[in-house]
């Protein structure tokens, strides 16, 4: 008989589903996970490619619901630009599920063009967007918060700044109308409709999201802010939000030192207020632009968000013993996958859901990596690109 069909067994590693599991082998059938069981034999007269999982941590792919795909950045005029990213780049990180959004420059970029990256990555992993930017009136495709949410299979929801000298200063009347277009329009859609909150570090911190709540009856869990941890007062903040039935997101640092700091607070804050870790994601903020601005509001510096920093977090809160691997990897994998809708099928390991798998060292690195049942990653290198990433 010929081959019929491929499928991918994973023999012989640690499952972390994400709680542990023990030694199991994984069978991925087309995008599916198609069977988890302690021994799994090949199925005859398929072609089956084997995975050695002795020794190895079998964990699900990483959630990452910030990501500036179509690049951020102009502070400092055009040449400040960021580049588009690659999609090499997102698959070497670990990352199997994207949220791609516009920053503060909605002039030179748009959302329909974010729109046309993430289509095209979902040949590879899977990608929505928030529709909208920093500013208000919201940019967007159909000329319709509601009707894009509703509408466009991509859109999970809205994008607004709060608190930073670059937004539009949007008043609480505008927040609230925002996160009434996004609440129905999500409805319709049969989706979360977040009101994704840029918070910068103006005075005002999270008192918007309060005022709006307070002032009328759209729930807390419609609005998700990130950046949360940029201060000690502002997480403070957010761990009081969470207290109350809401989420917030967390911007992965990238230096290391700034990371142990940030995963030291975020544990002492949350046992301190004895709030559950289950409403706290993280993200990337991968390929944005980090500015640095004096006193006065000037320029003065330009950086770029890394991607891999959303599994060097995971990493540390379990190397400096803060949370352990189980823990983790829930702030990662089920919880984003809960906030944006889809726990029937991302974030962890299940038979009938996503194939989104990563293959890791004892020691947490990356070696092998799988989305929508496709490899993604050997030995800890992307091995896909876009059509122009070779030339």
């Amino acid at each position: 008989m010929t081959n019929q069909s491929s499928f991918i067994l994973i023999k012989n590693g640690r499952l972390y589903d994400p709680g542990e599991r023990g030694k199991r082998d994984v069978l991925i059938g087309g995008d599916r996970i198609v069977k988890i069981a302690e021994t799994i034999e090949a199925p005859e007269n398929f072609d089956v490619h084997v995975v050695n999982g002795s020794g190895k941590l079998i964990v699900p792919g990483l959630i990452d619901l910030h990501l500036h795909l179509t690049g951020g950045g102009g502070e400092a005029g055009p040449s400040s630009r960021v580049p588009e990213l690659p999609v090499s780049e997102i698959a070497e990180a670990g990352t199997t599920t994207v949220v791609g959004t516009l920053g503060t420059d909605d002039v030179t970029r748009s959302v329909e063009s974010l729109l046309a990256t993430a289509k095209g990555l979902n040949q590879h992993i899977t990608s929505y967007i928030y529709t909208g930017s920093y500013h208000l009136p919201s940019k967007t495709i159909t000329g319709s918060v509601k009707k894009d949410i509703a509408l466009i299979e991509e859109v999970i929801g809205v994008k607004v700044a709060i608190s930073d000298h670059r937004s539009s200063q949007p008043s609480l009347d505008e927040l609230k109308k925002l996160a009434s277009e996004a609440r129905v329009g999500g409805m319709i859609g049969s989706k979360p409709g977040i009101v994704h909150l840029h918070v910068g570090g103006g005075e005002a911190g999270l008192k918007p999201i309060r005022e709006a709540v307070t002032g009328s009856e759209i729930p807390l869990v419609q609005f998700l802010p990130t950046h949360v941890g940029r201060s000690q007062e502002l997480l403070r903040e957010g761990v009081e939000l969470v207290g109350k039935g809401g989420f917030i997101d967390v911007t992965c640092p990238g230096n290391p030192s700034d990371r142990k700091e940030t995963i030291e607070s975020i544990t002492r804050i949350f046992k301190e207020k004895d709030a559950p870790l289950e409403r706290l994601t993280f993200s990337s903020d991968g390929n944005g632009s980090m500015p640095k601005f004096d006193e006065g509001g000037n320029l003065v510096g330009l950086g770029k968000g890394k991607v891999n920093t959303l599994h060097k977090t995971l990493v540390d809160f379990v190397r400096n013993q803060a949370l352990d691997l189980p823990e983790a990897l829930t702030l990662f994998t089920t919880n984003p996958a809960r906030r944006l809708g889809v726990s029937d099928r991302k974030g962890s390991l299940e038979e009938g859901k996503d194939a989104d798998v990563l293959v890791l060292s004892e020691d947490l690195e990356i070696e092998k990596g799988f989305a929508k049942g496709k490899q993604i990653v050997e030995d800890g290198q992307g091995i896909i690109e876009g059509p122009y990433e070779a030339n």
